[in-house]
This record gives C-alpha cells, sequence and structure tokens, in this order.
C-alpha cells in the first residue's frame, strides 16, 4: 500500500506548495486593493484640474499681459507661413499696416517639420517668384519617378503615366524642415513678428462667444501641477482675424470644432501615422533626385498604407525612406513601427540601406479623408488653413503645397475684409458668409488647375468612399448612414473653395468631380 501512496503524493505536492504560496500571498493583495494612497494623476492641466479650487495655487498672481494685432497666426508650418507672408506682402503692395502674428511652439522655426518631401513648387512659386534667387533650399529636382507593389520577396514594377497622380515630374525632393525655416526668414524680412517656443495654449472668446485670440503657455509649473517661485502666465494675443495652423489634429481646432459645429456637413475624418527616417547611405547607392513608392508587403490587404523613398541631393549622399499606415487598421496587434521596421528589410530596400546609418527619425499623423471630410473653414474671429482642417491631396500624397495655397486664399480674403470694410466690432463675426463667398471667388479665379470660366456653383454631398480606403466599422455611424439615405441638400458654399484650393492638377479628385457631375465648361 506504500507504493500507491507515494505515488499519488508526488502530483500532490506542487499543489500543496501553491496553496502555501497563495497564502503567504493573498494578506499583500488585500492590503493592496484596500489601500487608499492616492493614483498619480495622468495630467495636471488647468483644463483638467482648475486652479480655483487648487489650495496650492492660492495667491499666485494670475493676471495676463495683452497684446494686440490685426492677425494673429498659430502654426509656423507651410501654410501659417504662407498666410503671414502673404498678409505682409499685400499691406506693402497697398500702403497699408498691418501688425501679424505668428507663434510656434517649436524653439526654431522648422524644428518640428519633419525632412523628407516631395513638393509640387506652384504654390511657392506664387507666394515668392523669385525663391530661386533668395537661395530656397530646392535642390533635387525629381529626375527618376518609380512605384511597385512589394510581395514578401519581390517587386513589381508599375508604370507611371503622364497624368496620374503619382507622376512627380517637375517637383522637387526637399527637407521640409529646412525649407520652413527659410520661409521663416523670408516672413521676418517681410515684417510678420515670429514668436518662436511659445505654444498657443488656449482659445480665447468675447463674451458674443467669437474668437477674441490666443493666449500661449503658461511656464514655471512643477509636474505635480504647483506653481514653482518662476511661474509667469502666458500672454494673451488678440487679434481682428485669428488663423488656426496648427497641422493634423490640432488642440485647439478641435475645441472649434465642438464649439461652432464645424464638422456638422462633412463625412468623419480618417488618419493616417507616417514613420520617416533620414539615413546617410554609401555613396555608391546614391541616386539624386529618384523618387520610389511602393504598396503592399509588409500590410496586408485589409491595411491601407504605403511607403516612400526620396533621394537628396544636399551635399551628401541621404535618403529619407517612410512608411504610412492608415490608423483604422482592423488587427489590434499590428505595429506601424514594426510594419516598418520589416519594410526596410525587403529584397528591394535592404540593399540602399546596407552599411548606413540613420541620423534623424520622427513621425507625425495625417489627414487621410479627402475632399469629403473637410469642414467648415470658417467661424467667427477666425478660420482653419493647412493641414488643420485636412487639405492632404491623398492620390497625390502631396499636402504642403495645398497648405500653402490655403493659406495664401485665406490672406487675400482676411486682407480685403480688414481693408475694405469699416468694422464696428473686434472681430469678423458678422461677416462669415462675405468670408466664404470671397475665398470661393478667389479660388476660382486664381487656381491653375482649372480652366478661366469654372463656374463655383453647389454640388451636392460626396456619397462616395474615401479617397484613402474604406471607412472603418466605427466611423460608418447611423446619423451618416441616415444622411446617405436622404435626398441631397444644398451643401455649404465653402465646398467649390476646398477643390479649388488645390493648386495644381488633381487627377486623384477628376474622377470624383465626375461622379459628382460637378458643373465644368471647356
Amino acid at each position: 500500500m506504500l507504493v500507491p501512496l507515494a505515488r499519488l503524493a508526488c502530483p500532490a505536492h506542487p499543489c500543496y506548495h501553491a496553496l502555501k504560496i497563495k497564502k503567504n500571498y493573498l494578506p499583500l493583495c488585500a492590503a493592496r486593493w484596500s489601500s487608499t494612497s492616492v493614483v498619480p494623476r495622468i495630467t495636471t492641466h488647468y483644463t483638467i484640474y482648475p486652479r480655483d479650487k487648487d489650495k496650492r495655487w492660492e495667491g499666485v498672481n494670475m493676471e495676463r499681459f495683452a497684446e494686440e494685432a490685426d492677425v494673429v497666426v498659430v502654426g509656423a508650418g507651410p501654410a501659417g507661413l504662407s498666410a503671414a507672408a502673404r498678409l505682409k506682402q499685400l499691406a506693402a503692395q497697398h500702403g497699408k499696416d498691418l501688425r501679424v502674428c505668428l507663434v510656434e511652439k517649436a524653439a526654431q522655426i522648422g524644428a518640428h517639420t519633419l525632412s523628407g518631401a516631395c513638393l509640387d513648387p506652384r504654390a511657392l512659386q506664387e507666394l515668392f517668384p523669385d525663391w530661386k534667387e533668395k537661395g530656397a533650399p530646392l535642390n533635387t529636382p525629381v529626375t527618376e519617378d518609380r512605384f511597385g507593389i512589394l510581395t514578401e520577396k519581390y517587386r513589381i514594377p508599375v508604370p507611371i503615366l503622364p497624368g496620374l497622380p503619382m507622376n512627380n515630374h517637375g517637383n522637387y525632393i526637399v527637407r521640409l524642415g529646412h525649407l520652413v525655416s527659410w520661409m521663416g526668414e523670408q516672413a521676418e524680412a517681410l515684417g510678420v513678428e515670429v514668436y518662436p517656443g511659445y505654444a498657443a495654449a488656449e482659445v480665447l472668446y468675447h463674451e458674443d462667444g467669437s474668437v477674441k485670440g490666443v493666449a500661449t503657455n503658461d511656464v514655471g509649473i512643477q509636474k505635480d501641477g504647483a506653481p514653482k517661485a518662476t511661474f509667469e502666465r502666458g500672454l494673451e494675443l488678440h487679434a481682428k482675424v485669428t488663423v488656426f495652423a496648427e497641422g493634423c489634429h490640432g488642440h485647439l481646432a478641435k475645441q472649434l470644432y465642438r464649439k461652432f459645429d464645424l464638422r456638422a456637413s462633412c463625412e468623419p475624418q480618417t488618419y493616417g501615422i507616417g514613420l520617416k527616417e533620414l539615413w546617410l547611405i554609401d555613396e555608391k547607392k546614391w541616386k539624386p533626385g529618384r523618387v520610389d513608392h511602393t504598396v503592399g508587403w509588409p500590410l496586408d490587404r485589409h491595411t491601407y498604407g504605403g511607403s516612400f523613398l526620396y533621394h537628396l541631393n544636399e551635399g551628401e549622399p541621404l535618403v529619407a525612406l517612410g512608411l504610412v499606415v492608415g490608423l483604422d487598421y482592423q488587427n489590434p496587434y499590428l505595429s506601424p513601427f514594426k510594419e516598418f521596421q520589416r519594410w526596410k528589410h525587403h529584397p528591394s530596400i535592404r540593399p540602399t540601406l546596407e552599411d548606413g546609418k540613420r541620423i534623424a527619425y520622427g513621425a507625425r499623423a495625417l489627414n487621410e479623408g479627402g475632399f469629403q471630410s473637410i469642414p467648415k473653414l470658417t467661424f467667427p474671429g477666425g478660420l482653419l488653413i493647412g493641414c488643420s482642417p485636412g487639405f492632404m491631396n491623398v492620390p497625390k500624397i502631396k499636402g504642403t503645397h495645398t497648405a500653402m495655397k490655403s493659406g495664401i486664399l485665406a490672406a487675400e480674403s482676411i486682407f480685403n475684409q480688414l481693408t475694405s470694410e469699416n468694422l464696428q466690432s473686434k472681430t469678423i463675426e458678422a461677416r462669415v458668409p462675405a468670408l466664404h463667398m470671397s475665398i470661393t471667388a478667389d479660388s476660382a479665379r486664381s487656381c491653375t488647375s482649372w480652366p478661366s470660366r469654372v463656374r463655383a456653383q453647389p454640388a451636392p454631398p460626396p456619397v462616395l468612399p474615401l479617397p484613402a480606403g474604406p471607412l472603418s466599422a466605427t466611423q460608418m455611424s447611423q446619423s451618416k448612414a441616415e444622411r446617405l439615405s436622404q435626398p441631397s441638400a444644398a451643401p455649404s458654399p465653402v465646398r467649390p473653395c476646398l477643390l479649388a484650393a488645390h493648386p495644381g492638377p488633381l487627377p486623384g479628385l477628376r474622377s470624383l468631380l465626375v461622379a459628382l457631375r460637378w458643373p465644368r465648361t471647356s
């Protein structure tokens, strides 16, 4: 009888050992679960935890100094700098005195702009016709354009015919951070007051609800939200018109969307994440002017995205490469960063990077909803330009020149309003419809992409899939389905402006226009 008992005792020993551990561990768990210790706050921002209810802020001077300007621009990207520079150009041409202030969160203009972009130069040509003489950093004209479909081991070349969205003939490969820095110098030379290192932290409103301006961020605050001895309140910038050019998914723009219901008559915006790196490669593998785009592997057919590899001519063998992944991907375990690393090991990509060195990297969000996801652009006291509302031309994978064009058009409309009317208010809150129509007319007249006799008339709202790919299930809300099933209503007059604001041939949107029966004349 002893042998069977011994055989039974061996499996029972681990169970007894586990029970012994559990007995010792349970009191510790109970003490932890019943603990009254305070969980560290995720954020201590005053919009979440008001300072008037925090005893640590009692007696702190909260007065802010205010500056008055005609126009305040938030964000020193291509759109914001284009708007500010164009305003000062118009003021000089007409002998007017306009104070234009521009705030930028980066310590230096261009510091928060990722290098490596393929630029259509037409908006730059319109803004600075003598950009070559002024030394604009456009050093790499596109000399070779390639497109391919990747499988796990092979690359299938696809011809790029003239007129297709991916045709980059006449474009330039640029280090966008350098271009933005140069544009900042030009804006300052024109008289724009540029304030780098000051982030716009708060939108200010008049009593009637119109936008009054912005306030910059407070400084001298501890991690736990308490004031330091060096605490200083931010600066208030008041303006007749405030231009928001924050870029994709800006935190102030999101507040404006909610307050003024700017997305009431547009489709939901979709987003992508773009991962980008700058490499110094072997000079023997360097092909200055080559533009290489691919789709397919490592992404599956359910995931929208693509890659790029640009060979820069900046005095050293540099390449800018990256992968864009739509954020509506279905696989919850997918990591865009890891997919980017896999892509770099593809047999057609790896030889270019071997023996090279990565010298910079970064990431940013992208608007990929296209034309029908652009919201209403104007509201009492201000307007949106650039990638903040989403002017990226998705089929062409170009957003810089369209952002610049939107800034130019906004500047022209603002200048006309400020100089041709006797404003009775501190803002243009009563003139939003006029601003809409002004932008629409200017767009139809000035854009080179459309015939000179384009008629800017309302068109039915689009009901086609987004150019960025199929909508996710979460985006197909019940309210959207109801809108698609109802007869088309008259759209906002800003719609024609959105299309015309693209200053170049937009083959990717022409099929959309044909489907919408957009009125055109030859």
